[in-house]
């Protein structure tokens, strides 16, 4: 696989597919590329799309530093420098939406466009889940933290029809400093100050029963953003890139086809 050498010598691994115009895709928090498993080919058949193991994950180095979405989003800009991209769509979900929106702050030469899904612009200004949910992914018992992690991810019905693997719950083989630092790294992003200044035109995405980033960031974030608009998805929760796969995939190829 290859690697990527960020600026303080940490290898960012990425995998390269399909052709056309390059895509970004930005996982979220504690995972790999294989969050996009299940629609990535979608994407694969009108661009070339780029992926990356963050530091922490997968087969990049774990570096047992801070980490931020800041760093994250510098760590993406050296993997497009390895592969000579000079500008790409971007799209990032969950973490990886706070991610984009720090790589079109600081380096909007390089977004054609960007598509900010399940994610908030975080800091004071961010609606926070409820108590109800932070106490259902920090129960003891790993089992039942999972389940609930799953039913925020997706409908009860979309579970009982799809038995897995699911490939959004984060990656097994992180060490627990890194999923330390991943958690550290989003819970402290906060980009409402600088918002404003992203120039790429924006397309956010939400399902509109997300708990987990409830669906009420969307319009803050588009509010915030000049040349932007929203896209919700009815009923759909977290994982609403998976589950409504076909109206989301269509939203979002439909927005970067006009640029």
């Amino acid at each position: 696989m290859p690697h990527a050498v960020a600026s303080d010598g940490t290898r960012i691994a990425y995998q390269v597919s399909g052709e056309g115009p390059p895509l970004l895709l930005l996982a979220g928090q504690a995972n790999t590329h294989h969050w996009w498993d299940r629609v990535r080919a979608d994407f694969d058949t009108h661009f070339r799309t780029i992926t990356v193991d963050y530091r922490g994950t997968g087969a990049s180095d774990k570096p047992e530093t801070a980490y931020s979405t800041i760093l994250f989003a510098d760590d993406v800009i050296s993997v497009l420098d390895s592969l000579g991209v000079g500008r790409a769509h971007v799209y990032g979900t969950s973490m990886g939406g706070r991610v984009a929106q720090w790589v079109a702050v600081r380096h909007p030469e390089r977004v054609r466009a960007l598509i900010l899904g399940c994610t908030s612009p975080g800091g004071t200004h961010a609606v926070e889940r409820s108590r109800e949910v932070r106490a259902s992914l920090a129960q003891s018992d790993p089992d039942r933290s999972r389940r609930a992690l799953l039913e925020l991810m997706y409908t009860p019905e979309w579970l009982s029809r799809n038995p897995g693997p699911y490939n959004t719950l984060g990656d097994p083989g992180m060490p627990a400093h890194a999923k330390l630092a991943h958690l550290r790294a989003s819970n402290g992003h906060d980009a409402w100050d600088a918002l404003p200044s992203i120039s790429a035109p924006t397309l956010v995405l939400h399902g509109t029963d997300d708990l987990l980033s409830p669906a009420d960031n969307a319009p803050l974030l588009a509010e915030r953003i000049p040349n932007s608009r929203v896209h919700l998805l009815p009923g759909a929760r977290h994982a609403y890139f998976e589950e409504e796969r076909t109206a989301a995939g269509a939203a979002a190829i439909g927005f970067l086809a006009e640029r």
